[in-house]
Parts: C-alpha cells; sequence; structure tokens
C-alpha cells in the first residue's frame, strides 16, 4: 500500500512541475547588454552628448511602449508553452467515492476508487511538433517586433531632443527679433511724427513688431510640448519636463561622415525584414500542419484505478484494475472545417510571401531615402551657410556706412534683421542635418 501511494504522488508532483520547467527554460532576455545590442548604444554614444545619452538611458529603462513590447514577448512564449503541451502526456488521479446496494439485500456498502489516468497522443507524423516549431518562429518574430519597438523609442528620443535644442536657439533669435522689430517702430513712429515717413509704413513696422511676438509665443509653444513629448518617452511625468538639461546649439559639433553608399545587405539586419521572413517560414509550417489535421490520429490510453469497500486499508493490487490501450481516429465528415483551414493557411502563406517582398523594396527604399536626405541636406547647409556668412560680411560694411553717418540707425536695424532670419535658416538646416543621421540609424537599424 505504501508504494502504491508513493507512486501517485511522484507521478503527481511531475505533472505539477512540469510547466514551470518549460517556463523557465523559455523566458525572454531582457537583460542589458541585450538591449544595449537592439539599439547599438555606441552609436548614440558618439554623439559626445552627456544629456542624450542619459535621456536613451532612461527611455530604456522606463518607457511603457517598450515594457508593453516586452510582455508581449513573455505573452508569446506562454502561448507557445500552451502549444508545446500537446506533444506531452496528460496524467491525472482523482477520487471517486460511492454508495451501492445489491440486489436482495437489505443493506448498503460504501465504496472507493482512485483512478490513475494517462493519455499521450502520438505524433508519428509531427503534427503537433511543426505546430510547436510555428510559435517557437511567431516568438522570433515578436522578439523582432520588441527590437523595432526599441530602435524606435531612441530615435523618437533623438529626433525630440534635437528638435529642442533648435527651438532653444530659434527662441534666442527670435528674442533679438523682437528687441530690434520694437526698436524699428520706436523709430518709425517719431519719423512719422516728424512727418518723415507716412503713416502706413509706420502701420507696417507695427505689424510686424506684434508679429514677431507672435511668432515667438509659437515657438515656445512648440519647444514646450517637445520637452513634454521628451518626458513621455522616458516614461517621466511632462509636469517635470522644464527640468531636463540639454546641450546648447552652439557646441552642436557635426560629424559629417556620410557614406558615399550604402550596401543593400544592410537591410537584412532591420527587425521589420528579419520579421517578414519569419513569418514566411512560420506560415509555411501552419500550412503543413494543416495538411496533417487529415491524416488519423493515434492516443495510448493508460487506467489504473485502486478500489476499496474499507477506505485505504484494503486498497491493494487484489482489489485494482488496469487498463492499457490504443486507438487510432480518422474524421470522415467535420463539416468542411479542415478543408477551410487548409485554404485558410495556404491563403496567409501567400500573403507572407507578398509581404516579404514588400517589405524588402521598402526597406531598400527607406534606406536609399534616408542617405539621399543626409547628404542633400547637408548641401543644403553648407549653401544657407554660406549665405549666411555673406549676409555677415555685407553687415559689416553696413555697420562701417552707419559710423560714418551714411545711413541711419534704422537702415542698421534692418540690415542686422536680415542676417537674424539667415541665422535661422542656417539653425533649422543645422539641425536637420543631425535628424537626418538618425533617419539613417534607424533605417539601418543600427548598423551604420
Amino acid at each position: 500500500m505504501k508504494k502504491i501511494i508513493t507512486y501517485i504522488l511522484i507521478l503527481t508532483i511531475i505533472t505539477a512541475i512540469t510547466p514551470t520547467i518549460v517556463y523557465a527554460a523559455k523566458k525572454p532576455i531582457t537583460d542589458e547588454q541585450t538591449i544595449c545590442g537592439y539599439v547599438n548604444i555606441d552609436w548614440w554614444q558618439n554623439l559626445n552628448d552627456a544629456y542624450l545619452t542619459e535621456y536613451i538611458t532612461k527611455a530604456l529603462k522606463y518607457n511603457q511602449d517598450l515594457k508593453i513590447a516586452t510582455l508581449k514577448v513573455e505573452e508569446t512564449t506562454e502561448q507557445k508553452n500552451l502549444t508545446r503541451a500537446n506533444e506531452m502526456p496528460s496524467l491525472g488521479i482523482g477520487a471517486v467515492p460511492a454508495l451501492y446496494k445489491l440486489p436482495n439485500s437489505t443493506s448498503s456498502d460504501g465504496l472507493i476508487s482512485v483512478p490513475l489516468y494517462a493519455n499521450y497522443e502520438l505524433d508519428l507524423f509531427g503534427k503537433n511538433r511543426d505546430k510547436t516549431k510555428s510559435m517557437d518562429k511567431l516568438i522570433e518574430i515578436t522578439r523582432e517586433n520588441e527590437r523595432s519597438a526599441y530602435i524606435s523609442v531612441v530615435s523618437a528620443v533623438g529626433t525630440t531632443y534635437y528638435n529642442i535644442v533648435k527651438l532653444d536657439k530659434l527662441i534666442e533669435i527670435q528674442e533679438q527679433i523682437i528687441q530690434d522689430r520694437k526698436k524699428i517702430y520706436e523709430l518709425m513712429k517719431l519719423s512719422n511724427e516728424e512727418g518723415l515717413i507716412s503713416t502706413a509704413d509706420t502701420v507696417s513696422a507695427q505689424k510686424a513688431y506684434i508679429k514677431s511676438n507672435s511668432d515667438m509665443i509659437e515657438l515656445k509653444k512648440a519647444r514646450e510640448r517637445m520637452l513634454n513629448m521628451l518626458a513621455v518617452l522616458t516614461g517621466d511625468s511632462p509636469e517635470n519636463s522644464t527640468n531636463y538639461e540639454r546641450i546648447s546649439f552652439d557646441n552642436l559639433n557635426i560629424n559629417k561622415n556620410i557614406p558615399d553608399y550604402i550596401e543593400t545587405d544592410v537591410i537584412t539586419s532591420r527587425p521589420d525584414y528579419v520579421s517578414a521572413e519569419k513569418m514566411l517560414a512560420k506560415t509555411g509550417l501552419d500550412v503543413r500542419a494543416a495538411k496533417k489535421e487529415f491524416l488519423p490520429t493515434f492516443n495510448i490510453l493508460g487506467l489504473i484505478s485502486f478500489n476499496s469497500t474499507d477506505f485505504l486499508r484494503k486498497m491493494n493490487w487484489k482489489n485494482s484494475v488496469a487498463l492499457l490501450g490504443a486507438n487510432a481516429m480518422l474524421p470522415l465528415f467535420t463539416g468542411g472545417s479542415k478543408i477551410a483551414n487548409f485554404k485558410l493557411n495556404k491563403n496567409k502563406y501567400k500573403q507572407a510571401i507578398e509581404n516579404y517582398q514588400k517589405t524588402n523594396l521598402t526597406a531598400i527604399q527607406e534606406v536609399n531615402d534616408a542617405l539621399c536626405d543626409l547628404k542633400l541636406d547637408n548641401q543644403k547647409y553648407e549653401k544657407t551657410l554660406e549665405s549666411y556668412n555673406a549676409e555677415q560680411k555685407d553687415f559689416y560694411f553696413t555697420q562701417l556706412k552707419y559710423k560714418e553717418g551714411v545711413i541711419s540707425n534704422l537702415d542698421l536695424l534692418q540690415k542686422k534683421e536680415a542676417i537674424l532670419t539667415t541665422e535661422k535658416l542656417v539653425t533649422s538646416d543645422k539641425t536637420a542635418f543631425f535628424i537626418d543621421q538618425i533617419g539613417l540609424y534607424k533605417a539601418t537599424a543600427g548598423k551604420i
């Protein structure tokens, strides 16, 4: 009797711990080294901006979208564990108390039965194994989606950060424009009172002054929105965004290491390309498993039941019932469900082929577009910088004329505004170069 109870306990413990073993072997990879590999953290550190690196690090730790992406990997892992359970035998144990009365008897007797049963589907054709392999591919796809989320988030952090730095500089320039336009308006107002200029010119100067203040409000609004966005991307409250530090725009150093071309093979490291490739393999396995649904299934059944009319004291091998059997089942009619399932998976496989080809072409386009933007925006920045330098030289001669009394202070202020307007263009074009670098980083999945 002790041997029987010990045997039952061992089988029960094995059945209980099996799901835990499967889960422990398939936990998603979320260690710091893997995350750094996802985003190529060295690329960001090479930008030599401690503030940006700090925000990138915060986003990797606290961004909610990244946490959701990691949880999706865990969810898919558990789905795989459910599928894998079909490859394993099922064991069960129960207790069946009963009260019975035999014919020609005036009394009833009690009976307790302790059945231990097992069932195992022989996967002779590999149907269940194909389903598990399909789930393995789905886990790999989810990991690539997780990597894509990491690349997208850090790219958004970098883009937002540089836009904030740009807006800091634009606001600084706008403050000078406001001051100059105020002086221009005041000078023209005095000239109008003396009858030197028309009222229409004075009104135009007033309108320009008012517009410069309106433009300042728009710039500050845009900066505040960008700061709030950066806070959310780093998993922080927007209320803390006003304290965010950043580099001065004037200290931004452009590293013009622009590649002449990028090998087409770089797209093979993109998450969307790898996902499309994995999806093609997954749907192929699904089609193969759907075909095998038409084949018969084979099951091995086992049952042993210990029966006793005196609780456990008479529960022994003499009072046991044992059964060992097998069956083969071939469904003859299922309402067309198996045919529909096969056609459905075949259709998904065709879609996966088209999506793979589309992803291939789109990836090449995005890499080429990003490289084109970087090259042409760099050329645009250089031309704008040349124009700005020419404006500065022109302003130098204007200052000399002013000192010699050839032109008025009003003419000098108007010429100065032309320089400030060109400086705003330089600021925008220089920032565009940094954002284009991030665009190329994203298009190549950080492999540039």
